[in-house]
């Protein structure tokens, strides 16, 4: 069974920066895809960026330009850089792979 474990988040003006982290644990796996989803109050889910083995990446629209995704395979671990913060990326952060997503999430919040 692979864990996630965040780390990061917390409270930040607008425009400000604030760096997220995820480590997975376990043994046997492989993982193949990681990334990172939110949910803001009353509001759908939003898969915010993704990253795969390649490297390859995907955002959304909203954050494009924004948000950097990274990953560090050595250490199973997935990073979310987030510039330029929005209070409209005020949500509950998620990461996931391929073996499922995190149960905890971590809070950002964007305002002044």
């Amino acid at each position: 069974q692979v864990q996630l474990v965040e780390s990061g988040g917390g409270l930040v003006q607008p425009g400000g920066s604030l760096g997220l982290s995820c480590a997975a644990s376990g043994s046997g796996f492989t993982i193949y895809v990681m990334g990172w989803y939110r949910q803001a109050p009353g509001k759908q889910r939003e898969l915010v960026a993704s990253i795969i083995s390649s490297g390859s990446t995907k955002y959304a629209d909203s954050v494009k330009g924004r948000f950097t995704i990274s990953r560090d395979d050595a250490k199973n671990t997935v990073y979310l850089q987030m510039n330029s913060l929005k209070p409209e990326d005020t949500a509950v952060y998620y990461c996931f792979t391929n073996f499922g997503s995190s149960d905890q999430g971590t809070q950002v919040t964007v305002s002044s």
